[in-house]
């Protein structure tokens, strides 16, 4: 049973996560000129190339500490959890937006919950169905909110077709696939491994992903075929390569040792509702980037959201 210090603890580190992940919406804005391919393969060659520096000193330990079946692990959330999901995201956010794309995986809630239903310390549904409702009404309301500003203001992204307001909708959803089967398959190997603290697992991550991000090196950087991009000059790719950086660095590395806390202290059924605060956290740099407060629809709609992950894990408290 989860006590309910292990809970608030659990809460600080999704927030903390949240607020960092957050950061990853604003990329395709301020990147824009970049490929996603680009986009993916530059933060995650350089969260590789971090990872390994950051391990080398403890390798021999580190490396001792995690089998062949682990390894595998690795591979599998990496490819999901970082190169699948964003790409997708970084697909998405030109086409639709920020506000709309962050929503849409805001759904990760109802589809943790659900694959986690079965869990032996998740709460059953008929506890927490209520304040996940509560949520998704929230997620329903600023996808419809973030449609009609988007249509009104020429300063947010304006899709040149339906068609391509449908392919940002595929992306977002193929991105919440992608994120839900990471978070769930990512906490229970943490919960098998208790011996591999929450960071270490994060480095490892990290290494295994700088691995995959080479292979998307060659097609990303060195392939004539970049239709519609421009091409660069100097001063362009020390901007790419200072804002991957920095994504690397609080986004992935910092980021993601905190959702591994996190993961590791909540049940399953609540560590999929501290996604919201990337959502939250995502909505704000939005509102922030294009200079204008939330609507009112907007408004409604992350109280709506905050209301739901506080009810869940009053829930769960409750169950403490």
């Amino acid at each position: 049973m989860t006590s309910s210090r292990t809970l608030l603890a659990g809460l600080a580190n999704g927030v903390m996560a949240g607020a960092l992940w957050g950061i990853v919406f604003l990329v395709p804005r301020l990147l824009q000129d970049f490929s996603p391919l680009q986009m993916a393969a530059g933060r995650y060659i350089l969260y590789g190339i971090l990872s390994c520096v950051m391990l080398a000193p403890r390798w021999k330990m580190v490396s001792q500490q995690v089998n062949q079946e682990e390894w595998r692990a690795l591979f599998w959330l990496s490819l999901l959890g970082n190169l699948i999901y964003y790409v997708f995201l970084a697909a998405a956010v030109p086409l639709i937006g920020g506000p709309a794309t962050s929503l849409i995986i805001g759904f990760l809630p109802i589809t943790v919950l659900l694959c986690a239903s079965r869990d032996q310390d998740s709460m059953p549904l008929r506890h927490v169905g209520a304040p996940v409702l509560l949520s998704v009404l929230g997620i329903v309301l600023i996808v419809c909110g973030s449609w009609l500003h988007t249509s009104a203001s020429s300063s947010s992204p304006m899709p040149s077709s339906m068609w391509d307001y449908v392919l940002g909708i595929l992306c977002a959803v193929g991105a919440l696939a992608a994120w839900t089967a990471y978070s769930v398959m990512n906490s229970r190997w943490l919960r098998r491994r208790p011996h591999i603290s929450g960071h270490d697992w994060s480095l490892l991550t990290g290494v295994i992903t700088g691995a995959q991000a080479m292979a998307l090196g060659l097609p990303a950087f060195f392939y004539p075929g970049s239709a519609g991009y421009p091409p660069h000059a100097g001063m362009d790719w020390l901007r790419f390569w200072t804002i991957c950086g920095g994504v690397a660095i609080f986004s992935s590395i910092i980021g993601n040792g905190f959702w591994n806390r996190a993961a590791r202290l909540l049940p399953l059924s609540l560590s999929g509702q501290m996604i919201v605060f990337e959502t939250l956290f995502a909505l704000l740099y939005s509102f922030l980037w294009e200079h204008r407060w939330p609507t009112g629809t907007e408004t409604f709609a992350m109280i709506f959201l905050v209301t739901g992950v506080l009810w869940c894990m009053a829930a769960h408290r409750k169950q403490a």
